[in-house]
C-alpha cells in the first residue's frame, strides 16, 4: 500500500476491510486450536496411561483410575467410521425426526437374572472376608475366622480381583487396587505348604495371572508395575542344571527349596508359559521369555509314552523320574497349557501345537475308559507296565477340566491339524467325559461332586483293557453307527441308588471346585447346547442351598450326606473360578470372547497378542509353517 502524506494514521476502508479479516482469522484459528485441545483431553481421559513397557518403569504408587472406559487399542481401518465422542457431546446429537428410532433397549432374560444371583453370592463371600479377613490369606467360613495358607499376601484379593471387573464390581476393584499399591512382596512369605517359602506353581497361577489379568482389563499400570515386581522374584526358581523350577522360593533373599515330593512334578514346571510369556510380552524383558521356553524345548524331546507324559521328573537331568500317566493333580494343567499358550500367543509357537495334539490323541487312546451298564466315559491315571498302561480306575473332580480343554481345541483349531475323524472322537469325548462330571454331581443327596471316586470299568475283575473308550468307539462304528452316538456320550441319566451308580467315592468331599462349571460353560461357548447352562444352574442351586454360611460359602465334607457338615474353608479360587465361570455361563453379554482371550488354569483371562518382529528376533520365536 502507498502512503498517502498527512494520512499516513488513517487507513482507507479496504485496508480496515483486510485488517479486520486478519483479524478474524487470527480469532478463528485460536477458537479452533482450543476447541481441538478440549477435544483431544476429553478422548485421552480414559485412555491407557502412556507406559512405554518395553523399557523397566518406576514403581506406581498412586491410586486408581477408575473406570477405564478408554478406546481400543487399535485404530480404525480403512473405510471404518471414526470414533464419536462422549454421547453428551454435541456432535453427536441428532436433529428431531433424522434417522431411524433408536432400538428398544434389551430386556434382562432370565440368563441375566440368573448371573445376578452368581453376582451377589461373590458379594456375599468377599463381604465376609473383607470383614473377617481381611488382608489375610483366606476366610474361614463357618467361625468367621481367617488364615494365611498362601504366603500371606491377601490370595483371595488377587485371585477375586478380575472376577471384580467381569461384574462391574468397581467400587470393590478400586478399594482391592489401592490394596495391592502397597504390597511390593517382599515381606517373608507364609505358607501352609512351604512355610516361609513362596510355592511357585500357586504364586504364579493366583497372584500373577491374577494381576496380569487384572491389568490386561482395566489397564491400570499399577497391576502391571506389581505383576513385574512378582515376576522377577519369582525367577530364582529357574535356577537349576536342567532349568525345571523348584519348588519354592524366599521372595525377601531369593533362596529356593524343593518341596514334598523329591521330584518336579509336570503340572509344576509346565503351568508357568501362559503368564511369564504374556509378561515379557509387556516388558520387554528377555529373561522371563527365555526361562519357560527352556522347559518347552525339554519335553519336545521327553514324551514318554504315546504322546503322554510323566508326572514326576528329574530335577537335575530334567528327565522323567517315573511311568505315571495322569491328568490329575500331577500333571492336568500343564496338558491345558500346551493349547492355552499356542492360542496365547497368536497361534505363532508350531511346536506347542504339536504337543497338545499328540498328547490329546494320547489321552483319548490310553486314558479314557467306559462303564459297563450306564456307559459312563472317564479319564484316569495309568502306570506302565512293560509296553502296556495298566489303569487305575479313579477318576478325580480336578480332571473334570479336560472336557473342556478338548472343546475348545475342536473349536479353535484348523481342520486340517487333525487326522481323519479325529477331530469328532475329540468332541465326542469332551461331551462324553462333562456327561459323566455331571452325573456324579446329580447323583448324590447333595447334588454337589465328590473330589475322588473310583469308577467300575467295563469287563470283568483283571481286566484291563476291555474297558477302553477307543476300542468300544470302534466296535460301534463297524456295527454301523447304532442310535447315531458313540457309546458314552448319551445324556446321563441321575442314578440316587448307590448299588447302582458304577462309581464309589474315594474322597467324598466337595471342595468348591470350578472343574465340572468351566466345562459347562465352554462346551456351552462352543457347542450352543443350552443343558450345560441348564445343569451349571443346577449346580448353583445346590451351592447355594448346602454350602452358603453367615460369612462366606464352604466346602462340603460329605456330599451323600444331608444335612451337610461344612468344613471350615473359603479357597480363593471359589471366587477366581468356580463363581467366575458360574457368571460367565449365565450372562448374555460376553466380555471375554474365546476369540480374544485364553483363561489360565486358575481362570484369569489373558488377552490374545501377536509377537512383534522384535520380539520374535530377540527371543528367537519360530514362524509358522
Amino acid at each position: 500500500m502507498i502512503s498517502i502524506p498527512g494520512n499516513a494514521h488513517q487507513p482507507t476502508p479496504a485496508f480496515r476491510f483486510r485488517l479486520n479479516g486478519r483479524l478474524f482469522f487470527r480469532l478463528l484459528t485460536w477458537a479452533a486450536g482450543c476447541t481441538l485441545v478440549l477435544w483431544l483431553f476429553i478422548l485421552h481421559s480414559g485412555d491407557e496411561p502412556l507406559l512405554n513397557v518395553h523399557n523397566p518403569f518406576p514403581a506406581v504408587g498412586g491410586g486408581p483410575h477408575l473406570p477405564f472406559l478408554g478406546p481400543t487399542d487399535k485404530p480404525p481401518s480403512e473405510g471404518e467410521p471414526l470414533p464419536k465422542g462422549p454421547k453428551w457431546w454435541p456432535g453427536n446429537a441428532k436433529p428431531a425426526g433424522a434417522g431411524p428410532p433408536t432400538p428398544p433397549k434389551k430386556l434382562p432374560t432370565i440368563w441375566d437374572e440368573r448371573a445376578k444371583q452368581v453376582k451377589a453370592a461373590f458379594v456375599h463371600a468377599y463381604t465376609g472376608y473383607l470383614k473377617h479377613a481381611g488382608g489375610y490369606d483366606e476366610l474361614l467360613p463357618v467361625v468367621g475366622g481367617k488364615v494365611n495358607n498362601f504366603n500371606g499376601w491377601g490370595v483371595t484379593i488377587y485371585d477375586g480381583l478380575d472376577t471384580m471387573w467381569i461384574m462391574g464390581l468397581h467400587d470393590e476393584f478400586r478399594q482391592a487396587l489401592s490394596l495391592i499399591a502397597q504390597n511390593r512382596f517382599y515381606q517373608k512369605p507364609v505358607s501352609s505348604s512351604a512355610g516361609d517359602f513362596a510355592p511357585f506353581f500357586e504364586t504364579t497361577i493366583r497372584y500373577l495371572g491374577g494381576l496380569l489379568s487384572a491389568y490386561a482389563l482395566s489397564k491400570e499400570p499399577t497391576l502391571l508395575a506389581r505383576a513385574d515386581d512378582l515376576g522377577k522374584l519369582l525367577l530364582p526358581v529357574f535356577n537349576t542344571t536342567s532349568g525345571l523350577p523348584m519348588f519354592a522360593v524366599n521372595t525377601v533373599n531369593g533362596q529356593t527349596k524343593m518341596g514334598w515330593s523329591a521330584s518336579v512334578l509336570w503340572a509344576e514346571a509346565m503351568s508357568n508359559q501362559m503368564e511369564y510369556k504374556y509378561l515379557a510380552h509387556l516388558t520387554g524383558r528377555e529373561e522371563y521369555y527365555n526361562a519357560t521356553e527352556r522347559i518347552v524345548k525339554m519335553m519336545e524331546k521327553n514324551a514318554a509314552f504315546d504322546g503322554l507324559f510323566a508326572s514326576k521328573w528329574n530335577l537335575e537331568q530334567g528327565i522323567p523320574n517315573n511311568e505315571q500317566y495322569t491328568v490329575g493333580a500331577y500333571a492336568d494343567s500343564a496338558y491345558e497349557y500346551l493349547l492355552k499358550q499356542w492360542l496365547l500367543t497368536g497361534r505363532s509357537e508350531p511346536r506347542v501345537l504339536k504337543l497338545y495334539i499328540s498328547s490329546a490323541n494320547g489321552i483319548i487312546k490310553n486314558l479314557l475308559h467306559i462303564t459297563d451298564k450306564r456307559n459312563l466315559l472317564y479319564v484316569t491315571d495309568a502306570n506302565a507296565n512293560g509296553t502296556a498302561l495298566e489303569p487305575t480306575h479313579t477318576l478325580e473332580h480336578l480332571s473334570c477340566f479336560l472336557p473342556g480343554l478338548f472343546a475348545l481345541g475342536v473349536k479353535t483349531l484348523p481342520s486340517n491339524i487333525f487326522d481323519e475323524n479325529d477331530k469328532e472322537l475329540h468332541l465326542w469325548a469332551a461331551e462324553g467325559l462333562a456327561e459323566t462330571c455331571w452325573a456324579t454331581y446329580a447323583d448324590t443327596k447333595s447334588g454337589l461332586g465328590p473330589d475322588v471316586i473310583l469308577m467300575k470299568p467295563f469287563g470283568t475283575a483283571g481286566d484291563q483293557s476291555s474297558s477302553r473308550w477307543v476300542d468300544h468307539v470302534d466296535q460301534w462304528q463297524n456295527r454301523g453307527k447304532p442310535g447315531g452316538r458313540p457309546p458314552g456320550t448319551l445324556d446321563a441319566v441321575p442314578e440316587p441308588d448307590p448299588t447302582k451308580r458304577e462309581w464309589t467315592a474315594v474322597k467324598s468331599t466337595y471342595l468348591l471346585r470350578p472343574e465340572t462349571i468351566e466345562s459347562f460353560y465352554v462346551l456351552w461357548k462352543t457347542t450352543g447346547n443350552a443343558k450345560w447352562r441348564e445343569r451349571g444352574w443346577t449346580v448353583f442351586q445346590a451351592i447355594e442351598k448346602h454350602a452358603k454360611t453367615k460369612y462366606g460359602y464352604a466346602s462340603i465334607s460329605t456330599v451323600d450326606s444331608v444335612p451337610v457338615q461344612w468344613k471350615d474353608e473359603m479357597p480363593s479360587y471359589f471366587m477366581a473360578e468356580t463363581l467366575k465361570y458360574l457368571y460367565l455361563l449365565f450372562a448374555e453379554e460376553d466380555p471375554v470372547p474365546f476369540e480374544k482371550w485364553v483363561f489360565n488354569t486358575e481362570a484369569h483371562p489373558l488377552p490374545i497378542f501377536e509377537w512383534t518382529s522384535w520380539e520374535k528376533k530377540a527371543y528367537g520365536i519360530d514362524k509358522m509353517d
